[in-house]
């Protein structure tokens, strides 16, 4: 009877702060106090009680991710999750919730390519074997998926945990509702050398950690470790086709897996219709990633003006860089878990991946966008843009990289990246305009997934509903 009366109590909370334009993110803050256990429940009812309305969201201009002019002023409907309509002006039909946003811009939510949300921040990945645990791993996964998705990244490929398949099981937590975050890829775990990028054993081996078995040599063992990442619920395989930076395995420079190796993963992952995304920093390691047909180069530092050409020779290659995490732990006074060896390594590698990126724009090749979070702190993603047009990229450039380019890597461009009629109603608001300041995109304050508020703190005044 009490929970009854507490869930009721909560509808009644819920329904006022809704129409007051509060996003789910606080509500459950709120809900806490009322009653922990109501809130999945109550949750959902606010969810589903959003998507019944029809709402309109009006904004000085509208950035629709495909790259053309900003429409100025722009409305867009929603019906449930998706997207209906898009003009200049549209009718307010009796009964809809109209959301104005004053001198804001609205654009696609953004897609991040490379994160790694499940994990301690506070612990090196390499030590994460012997100092945490899965749970624990799942449970800060949460909480930094929360974290992503108010920075108005609504949608992210995750390239690995720590403990494998921790991040399938966010995932799934995510699509059931349990949890909010943006959608998610996941890799379920890497697939790494002996000794390589990926070999997270970096202790005595007299310790085994027996739930752990990424590790793959040869073609047999590869296509071994690919049919288990998909048994168990991965999208996509990651390969360490080279040495790291944040690693005490093989240089970066150096090629981790041969060709052969490479080819069985893209091999195998064909027949499951599935992808390969490839962590490559060395140039021969990069060339012979492309040339296996992995679908993505990550980080592509070394990239030169023949892996370009192999590229343009690969459509289905595309080459994904990770360049805001170098300044932020380089040129800023943080707190780091990064050993200094490792970020010796880091300091080296800048300067040829920061030329490598400004080849790749030279030679006009599509770019993807990637962060490598936590390397840069979780919600701070957005510094991606801010790094890539201070090194010649031009705003709107950027914006449709993280938007329509990114969703066309990940096979999703039916659904999301570009603000269209039809498409999941995932929508993120800047102040002011990002095209004259792309640093705005690191003040996100409204952000929707699927028809759902999650934040928003742009409105100018309480939202209204037509009578």
């Amino acid at each position: 009877m009490k929970r009854f009366i507490v869930c009721r109590f909560s509808r009644w909370v819920l329904s006022s702060l809704l129409q007051h334009s509060v996003s789910i993110a606080r509500i459950s803050v709120i809900l806490l106090a009322l009653e922990p256990t109501a809130i999945p429940a109550v949750a959902q009812s606010l969810a589903q009680e959003q998507k019944s309305t029809p709402v309109i969201i009006r904004a000085a201009r509208l950035i629709d991710g495909r790259g053309g002019e900003p429409m100025a002023p722009a409305m867009v409907r929603v019906d449930g999750d998706k997207i209906t309509a898009i003009a200049s002006s549209l009718p307010v039909p009796h009964g809809a919730r109209l959301i104005n946003l004053g001198d804001s811009t609205l654009l696609p939510g953004f897609i991040d390519l490379h994160t790694h949300l499940t994990g301690r921040s506070d612990v090196h990945w390499e030590d994460a074997l012997v100092k945490t645990t899965p749970p624990e791993d799942a449970l800060w996964g949460a909480h930094w998926a929360l974290v992503t998705l108010l920075a108005g990244f609504t949608t992210v490929r995750d390239m690995g945990p720590d403990w494998p398949y921790t991040d399938v099981a966010l995932r799934n937590a995510i699509d059931a509702g349990a949890v909010p975050g943006p959608r998610m890829l996941v890799a379920g775990a890497y697939v790494s050398s002996t000794g390589g990028a990926g070999d997270a054993l970096q202790f005595s081996p007299y310790v085994q950690v027996p739930l752990v078995h990424n590790l793959a040599d040869g073609p047999v063992e590869i296509v071994k470790a690919v049919r288990t990442n998909f048994k168990n619920g991965a999208d996509f395989i990651k390969i360490l086709a080279t040495g790291a930076v944040l690693s005490k395995g093989i240089m970066p420079g150096a090629q981790q897996y041969s060709d052969e190796e490479m080819r069985a993963a893209v091999v195998e992952a064909q027949r499951w219709g599935r992808d390969v995304a490839a962590h490559a920093h060395g140039t021969e390691g990069i060339k012979a990633a492309i040339r296996a047909g992995v679908h993505t180069i990550d980080h592509g530092s070394g990239l030169d003006d023949e892996a370009i050409a192999l590229l343009k020779t690969h459509p289905n290659t595309y080459y994904v860089p990770t360049l805001a995490l170098m300044a932020a732990n380089l040129d800023e006074n943080r707190p780091t878990v990064i050993p200094p060896a490792e970020m010796e390594r880091m300091r080296q590698l800048r300067a040829m991946a920061e030329a490598a990126f400004r080849r790749a724009l030279a030679a006009g090749l599509p770019i993807g966008l990637a962060t490598d979070a936590p390397v840069i702190p979780h919600g701070l993603n957005a510094r991606e843009f801010r790094t890539r047009v201070a090194l010649g990229e031009k705003p709107m450039a950027s914006l449709v990289s993280a938007t329509r380019i990114n969703s066309e890597i990940i096979h999703w461009q039916d659904r999301v990246g570009t603000v269209e009629a039809g498409k999941l109603a995932d929508l993120v608001a800047v102040p002011g305009n990002p095209l004259n300041n792309i640093k705005v995109t690191e003040q996100v304050g409204f952000v929707m997934k699927g028809g759902v508020i999650y934040r928003s703190e742009l409105s100018t005044g309480a939202p209204t509903r037509t009578e």
